[in-house]
Parts: C-alpha cells; sequence; structure tokens
C-alpha cells in the first residue's frame, strides 16, 4: 500500500475530534520517543517489522524513506513526520539509493524515532483504517501541528531533567493531531475514519460514543443520522466494516476494559452505567466479545491487555 502525502486539509464534522479523543483514551495509546539519533555524510540505517507501529521526525536536515509501504523513496526535510502504524519494514537514508553518497557530503541530520501501540482491546479500529504508511508534511499541515512539532524538537535539544516524559507527552500529542491530519487531508479516508467525516454516520458515532449504556436501537441511530433503518444499517456497515450494533458492542467492551482498570468501580456499578439490566448479562457479554471475564481484567497489571 502507498503512502498517504497529506494535501491541504478540508472541513470535516464538528464530532471528529470527540470521537477520536474518546477512542485514542479508550484504548490507550502508548507514544514512547526511543531515539534521537544524528547522522553526517553517508549513512543508512534499516529499520525491521515490529509488532508496534513506528514513526520518525526529521528535527534537522533531510532524509529519504523508503520500503514496502512506499511505491518510491520519500524525501523528508525538518518538520516532517511519517507515521508507520503497523511497524513496517522500512530503511532511512541520506540519499534516494543508499549506494550513492549525498550531494552535500556534510550534511546533518537529525531525527526523533519513536513506538506508538495500543494497550488495551482486541478491536483497533483508528488503526485499522489508517494506511501502511503516510506522511504529514510541515509545509502543508495545520499552524497548529507546526508548533507542536517545533516544541517537540525544541525539547528534544533539552537535557533539563524530566525531558523524556515531556517528549513522549508531546509525542503522544502529535501523533493525535497527525491523524487528525490525515483525516481531513486524505482524499478517500476508510473505516472508523471515513465514518467519522460523513456527516450522517458521524452523529450516530457520537452518539454511542457518548452514551454507550443507552439502549440504542437500529431505529434510534438511523433517526439521529436522519437516514432510514436500511439505509442507515447498510452505510454504516459497509463503511465502518461492522454492523452498528456490533460495533456498540465492540464500543461498550472497550469502554468496559478501561473501567475495570478503577478498582474503585464494582463490576455492577460498570454494568449498569454500559447498559446492562444485571451483573451476571454483563459479564455474559464482556466473555462473548472480549473471550475473558472482568476478572481476569481486573487481575491484569495496568499495562498489560490479558486474553
Amino acid at each position: 500500500m502507498a503512502a498517504m502525502n497529506l494535501p491541504a486539509a478540508r472541513p470535516t464534522p464538528p464530532t471528529l475530534d470527540a470521537v477520536l479523543e474518546s477512542v485514542l483514551s479508550a484504548y490507550q495509546l502508548r507514544v514512547e520517543i526511543t531515539a534521537n539519533v544524528r547522522y553526517c555524510g553517508s549513512w543508512h540505517e534499516r529499520e525491521p517489522t515490529t509488532r508496534f507501529g513506528q514513526f520518525h521526525l526529521v528535527t534537522e536536515g533531510e532524509c529519504w524513506v523508503s520500503g514496502e509501504a512506499l511505491p518510491a523513496p520519500e524525501h523528508l526535510v525538518r518538520g516532517d513526520l511519517i507515521v508507520f502504524p503497523c511497524g513496517v519494514r522500512h530503511s532511512l537514508a541520506s540519499s534516494p539509493d543508499p549506494r550513492l553518497p549525498p550531494a552535500d557530503a556534510d550534511a546533518v541530520t537529525s531525527m526523533l524515532c519513536g513506538e506508538l501501540e495500543f494497550l488495551m482491546g482486541q478491536h483497533n479500529p483508528v488503526f485499522s483504517a489508517l494506511p501502511a504508511c503516510f506522511i504529514v508534511r510541515a509545509a502543508d499541515s495545520s499552524d497548529a501541528f507546526r508548533q507542536l512539532a517545533a516544541m517537540l524538537i525544541e525539547t528534544s535539544e533539552d537535557r533539563r531533567w524530566g525531558r523524556q516524559m515531556v517528549q513522549n507527552k508531546l509525542a503522544d500529542s502529535l501523533f493525535t493531531m497527525a491523524v487528525c491530519e490525515y483525516v481531513r487531508s486524505v482524499g478517500e479516508p476508510r473505516g472508523l475514519l471515513a465514518a467519522m467525516t460523513d456527516l450522517r454516520l458521524s452523529r450516530a458515532l457520537a452518539a454511542m460514543h457518548e452514551r454507550p449504556g443507552e439502549d440504542w436501537t437500529i431505529q434510534a441511530l438511523a433517526q439521529l443520522a436522519g437516514m432510514s433503518r436500511t439505509a442507515f444499517a447498510e452505510r454504516f456497515a459497509q463503511t465502518v466494516g461492522l454492523p452498528p450494533m456490533q460495533y456498540l458492542a465492540n464500543w461498550r467492551a472497550t469502554e468496559a476494559r478501561r473501567l475495570l482498570k478503577n478498582r474503585r468501580l464494582s463490576v455492577a456499578w460498570i454494568a449498569e452505567l454500559l447498559g446492562y439490566r444485571s451483573e451476571a448479562a454483563f459479564r455474559r457479554f464482556f466473555k462473548r466479545v472480549e473471550g475473558v471475564g472482568p476478572g481476569r481484567v481486573r487481575a491484569a497489571p495496568s499495562d498489560a491487555a490479558p486474553r
């Protein structure tokens, strides 16, 4: 699959940020800066396939990126961000052909490299809707994205205590903003991201995310979308890849996982919050969707996602 170079942004429904924020929060996205690298002259780095996503932010100079997700080498300059959501194999180099020296033998390139992954839930609607690789170019991005990238670059040059923690928090925000840049700019988003930019489907999505415990029906969601029951069900399934009620069940299970990590909340209270009339009914639902019982999720370490 070709990398996505994002054109100028286009307007999207106001529900986009709210739905995206709820999804990223519930699935507990981990974004971490793992390296601050600096190269001079001719260089070439191979990045293997990993189980987590990877990203690179150019903080100085320029570089070329190639790999199976790219039909041709991509040229990146300061402030450009390239993201591989599923961690596919790729290479970074000083020139489009690693066998050739760069035009400037004394050129310096610096990059912040990092990892990203969701820590919770078996269903990953955001990552599955993203391409194998996408690029947010500083020249085409929003002022907010450029300012945040500049803050991260400035922090990378700071040697004071706490720099790593600050970098990780900024990188987390930068990735979230990068997804927004992708959704707002790509010609034809897919999956959940496509539904989030659909004026009708986004209304139903926002309602499910805001009030997962409500007694939703296809008819009620269709009315929110301003569509007939049949048209809504077909359009939702075709766009998202899941029928509306299955998506809702997955979302409730994801919210349940998040809430179960708070030991001050009883299972019975969580069941009621998510719309189940009894704790037993909730336990059966959760086991059916997640494959494990609520107790096992609650007993697992906070950074683990039991299966």
